[in-house]
């Protein structure tokens, strides 16, 4: 069982109802997303009453050719009618091919319009958000419920308005030639709509459990590719295949159900309707006998019942389809709907500029505030000082870097720069004066100059190449083979650990921030590299206001001040020299950095 979990157990989140009832409310949300293309949109809803004039015309026209010319032996007629059926079915496939083609338009730019607005709002969220929103859940409001909202209106709502159409039409001539034949068909629609949702509830029912299952086995294959290290490395290559194995046994069997199920329903659906048209058939030929209906008229009710009944089951498709477009869109509003916990306020002051003084007062916070990781900070971080912050796993400094930055709020006290308090200063301006390198050292796909770029979006690339010389590291840069226009790989693939923190660190100096945040890498690079990032990292922290998460001891020698943290409270603070010499936690550590980074002496 252990075994299993590890690899063909796919953690399931909190189950999303994939179907939604019918809401008014979001059909009109929806539909407001047509707004700007109400001219496409109009023009569709024309093309809409006309196909469902021209389906019901084409099987009324065949009755009529078949009554008329053709029952009088009338050669000329026949030519004739031939002819216009053949111009009726022209335009009823002109009509079919436009309309097709507006609502796929109309539908790939409302979609678009509800991504757009989607990432624009995610934008304004504050990291609270993604730290507690699964990033799967928010992918699948990007896809999935996105291409259901799209289905719902590119396909659902015109394609049943022209099959309710159909129907009304060819009620109407049914209604015209025989009105007791037209009770019966108005009898037998709700009973033949109904096995139609049923039976397509079943099978959709048995294509989403197929799908489940392939996504289960997508999952694996991911969380297998992705831990091949620690699968070979304990060597579990047989035991993972043979449990891979069972999980595409399963899906097997889940497709096999699906069809098995298809098998039964689909001819049912056929035979249904066939069978209704039967019993009209029956009780028409009846009303003939009696001489209460004449044959001609027969003929025409029959073919338009089969229009009649021709979108029942279309209708009953659509209706399955537009309760998951209901469960989409109310994910994807919900979404939209989310409102930050906080945000600047109106007034919010700009520093311009920023002389990069920091404090914090008497700082408490949590993620979960009713579990504060920080308790009563107080620190004082002069313009232009280094301040290093250290501690065990866990101490809050990753923390003190999270609300300095403003990535959150203090739930306790006062977070100032330049003595005003941060949440009444505005974010975008002071991340635009602040510059941030993480410990991941994140890079987006593309070149290494566009990377570079992202700290000053309007930077030449003269300016970038002067960045990466003033950091000592162009020549490195360079010698990658493309130079600057190197392309990188999702995560930085592609680059070194020490060129991946050099590209960060000129993405910093080009920025020419007035603070700076730095939580440095911990993973081990060679000793040429090493002294090369030192380097570069000492002309990046000059002249300006650093907070370093430390994890080279130079760069904890080299601070104006250490902050040493352990659960969230001030441990100790002072230079490097005094706190060796009080012996506390601080020396503790030290001797640990020695032994990391020198080995064990003696």
């Amino acid at each position: 069982m252990a075994e299993k979990s590890l690899i063909a157990h796919v953690q399931q989140d909190e189950k999303e109802p994939p179907q939604q009832p019918l809401s008014l409310g979001l059909i009109k949300r929806m539909l407001t997303f047509t707004k700007p293309y109400a001219r496409r949109r109009n023009t569709l809803l024309i093309l809409v009453v006309i196909r469902s004039i021209q389906l019901p015309a084409l099987a009324w026209a065949i009755g009529a050719i078949l009554g008329g010319p053709i029952s009088r032996m009338d050669v000329r007629g026949i030519f004739m009618g031939a002819a216009g059926y053949a111009l009726l079915a022209f335009l009823t496939e002109l009509t079919l091919r436009y309309r097709s083609m507006l609502a796929l338009k109309l539908g790939e730019d409302v979609i678009a319009d509800v991504r757009t607005s989607m990432f624009r709002h995610l934008q304004t969220m504050p990291m609270s958000f993604f730290n507690r929103t699964k990033l799967g859940r928010t992918i699948s409001r990007f896809a999935s419920d996105a291409e259901a909202m799209r289905q719902g209106i590119q396909n659902v709502l015109f394609v049943s308005m022209v099959a309710f159409g159909q129907m009304a039409f060819a009620a109407c001539l049914m209604l015209y030639h025989d009105w007791v034949l037209f009770l019966v068909v108005a009898c037998m629609a709700p009973g033949v709509w109904l096995l139609s949702r049923k039976f397509t509830a079943k099978l959709s029912a048995a294509y989403r459990s197929a799908q489940e299952s392939f996504s289960r086995v997508t999952a694996t294959m991911a969380e297998t590719v992705n831990g091949i290290r620690v699968t070979q490395g304990y060597v579990r290559e047989e035991t993972n295949a043979g449990l891979f194995h069972k999980l595409v046994l399963d899906h097997s069997r889940y497709n096999m159900d699906a069809a098995r199920t298809a098998g039964v329903f689909i001819p049912l659906l056929e035979l249904k309707t066939q069978l209704f048209i039967a019993l009209v058939l029956l009780v028409g030929g009846w009303r003939v006998l009696n001489g209460t209906a004449q044959v001609e008229d027969l003929y025409q009710f029959i073919l338009m019942a089969s229009v009649f009944f021709g979108p029942i089951q279309i209708l009953a498709n659509q209706y399955n389809t537009a309760l998951s477009a209901m469960a989409g869109a109310e994910r994807v509003f919900s979404l939209l709907d989310q409102k930050p916990e906080w945000a600047d306020p109106e007034d919010a002051k700009i520093l311009d500029p920023m002389h990069g003084k920091v404090e914090l007062k008497d700082v408490t916070f949590g993620y979960d505030p009713e579990k504060p990781v920080l308790h009563g900070i107080n620190l004082t971080i002069n313009a232009g000082e280094t301040f290093a912050l250290v501690g065990p796993t866990g101490s809050g400094k990753s923390s003190i870097i999270n609300l300095v930055a403003k990535f959150y709020l203090a739930t306790d006290g006062q977070v100032l720069i330049d003595g005003e308090d941060i949440t009444m200063l505005s974010g975008d301006a002071l991340h635009r004066q602040m510059g941030i390198v993480l410990q991941q050292n994140f890079l987006f796909t593309g070149t290494i100059m566009e990377n570079i770029r992202l700290g000053h979006p309007s930077a030449t690339d003269e300016d970038v190449i002067e960045a990466a010389r003033q950091l000592d590291c162009l020549d490195i840069l360079q010698a990658l083979p493309d130079g600057l226009q190197t392309v990188v790989t999702e995560k930085g693939g592609g680059i070194s650990l020490g060129q991946r923190q050099l590209v960060c660190f000129a993405r910093a100096m080009l920025a020419n921030p007035r603070i700076l945040i730095l939580d440095e890498a911990t993973s081990a690079v060679d000793s040429m590299t090493e002294a090369r990032l030192q380097t570069a990292l000492d002309r990046l922290l000059a002249k300006r206001t650093s907070i370093v998460v430390a994890h080279r001891l130079s760069t904890i020698r080299k601070a104006n001040q250490v902050v040493v943290l352990d659960h969230g409270r001030i441990a100790e603070q002072g230079t490097h020299d005094e706190l060796l010499a009080h012996k506390g936690l601080y020396a503790e550590l030290y001797r640990q950095f020695i032994h990391q980074q020198h080995g064990p002496t003696g």
